[in-house]
């Protein structure tokens, strides 16, 4: 399966021009056109190439997604992954809800005004700056299906289908680059799995489950948005 190089349509016009040569070769075989030849005349350059836009609109096309998410946290010191659990709820226009149910309690909220967490009944913001808060950021921009926020980072390079595809994002400034190695992202309707492969060797992985997009935010969910 070709991969698709988003962003810089390099792989877009390099597939059109081998089709173009294969179909012209195909036009002038003699004495008869093989059947390779005879299907490739049927179809246009990239009539079922899935790219970037695509999985864009995709993954911004449910209004509220809720699910199970498990986060293992690879550290090359220790031996077992430490692993959290917990619930989350994305909706659109609006943010996320990541709540962490193990092994401690504790619920986030994720904007485009920034990252808050749970005191008792209010919410408080945290530092703009901190490492936590800008993967969640990213997480953010990923399950949203943000391509031009992740493009302004990142060289994104997409594999697959609708029902199951890769995107790679490779960090491209000198300061992202000293935190990560690659980021991995795989789905299908909704977002799967992220894996964040750090320059020293940790990792971080997020696997989502149980994703139902067909529930409305209930009351408090809303509430926790309008704060």
């Amino acid at each position: 399966m070709s991969a698709i190089i988003c962003g810089s349509g390099l792989a877009r016009d390099c597939i059109t021009a081998v089709w173009q040569t294969l179909r012209s070769a195909c036009i002038a075989s003699k004495p008869a056109p093989t059947l390779g030849c005879v299907l490739l005349l049927g179809f246009t350059p990239l009539a079922h190439a899935f790219d970037l836009q695509q999985l864009s609109e995709q993954l911004a096309r449910p209004q509220v997604i809720h699910g199970d998410f498990i986060q293992e946290k690879h550290l090359r010191a220790l031996p077992k992954p430490l692993t959290s659990t917990g619930t989350f709820v994305l909706a659109k226009d609006h943010g996320l809800l990541w709540q962490l149910k193990s092994p401690l309690q504790q619920d986030y909220r994720i904007t485009a005004q920034g990252i808050a967490r749970r005191n008792g009944t209010s919410w408080q913001m945290l530092p703009g700056k901190s490492a936590g808060a800008e993967q969640n950021r990213l997480f953010l921009a990923v399950l949203q299906g943000d391509s031009s926020g992740l493009q302004r980072d990142f060289d994104l390079q997409l594999q697959g289908e609708p029902a199951h595809w890769t995107l790679t994002l490779t960090p491209r400034s000198l300061l992202l680059k000293q935190v990560f190695k690659q980021i991995n992202i795989d789905g299908g309707e909704v977002v799967q799995r992220i894996e964040l492969q750090e320059t020293q060797g940790d990792s971080t992985l997020l696997k989502m489950h149980n994703s139902v997009s067909n529930q409305p935010l209930s009351e408090s969910e809303q509430l926790d948005f309008a704060q």
